[in-house]
């Protein structure tokens, strides 16, 4: 999509990291791709480069404009905090190395962004998510709520207009635009900006 800025949604996890890719235009969203990276046991060391060189290959293969992820808290096992940080860790360093931005969430911004309260179930998630993107089947879980990362990333970029802070390093160059009169334009803008960049 020409008028659309691609984004990459990132739900880390050291067993199983869900992928979404969407094109995000003024008024719609569609789907590019989406899915899980199913991550083997082994060494700690070893399963954190293959979360790096799966996800490498989705960006090399589908090209975001920038990237999304949740923010992570403590839980109520420290271990299984930090296990997860280091994957979540090892997917921002992946998108940092392909030059995109990456946005950050909490569970309770993506929640209320995608179904209208911070209090959602995964099953909701899940539903708006499908409808959101007119997908004939409901999405595997990590993989919705990735793609509700970067739903939610879409949205709060519309809310605030794109300026260059919201863009990767490579694609700056667009006018700041912030009133609700002008976000229209501000797609249109970025949309013209990129296709001078290819």
């Amino acid at each position: 999509m020409s008028d659309s800025l691609r984004i990459l949604g990132i739900d880390p996890g050291l067993n199983h990291t869900g992928f979404g890719v969407i094109d995000a235009a003024a008024n719609s969203f569609k789907l590019v791709t989406a899915g899980c990276i199913h991550v083997p046991r082994g060494e700690l060391s070893t399963r954190l480069g293959h979360i790096y060189r799966e996800l490498s290959a989705i960006i090399e293969e589908t090209h975001p404009d920038c990237a999304a992820a949740e923010i992570i808290f403590l839980n109520i096992n420290p271990r299984s905090t930090l296990l997860l940080g280091q994957a979540r860790g090892a997917a921002i360093t992946c998108a940092a190395t392909h030059a995109l931005q990456v946005h950050e969430f909490t569970p309770s911004e993506i929640k209320l962004s995608v179904v209208g309260t911070g209090a959602a179930l995964k099953s909701q998630i899940q539903h708006m998510v499908m409808r959101l993107l007119n997908l004939s089947e409901m999405p595997q879980s990590d993989a919705a709520d990735a793609l509700a990362c970067a739903i939610t990333c879409a949205n709060a970029m519309k809310l605030k207009g794109i300026h260059e802070s919201a863009l990767p390093a490579s694609r700056t160059g667009v006018r700041s635009l912030s009133s609700r009169a002008h976000r229209r334009g501000a797609w249109e803008q970025f949309a013209k900006h990129r296709t001078q960049q290819s």
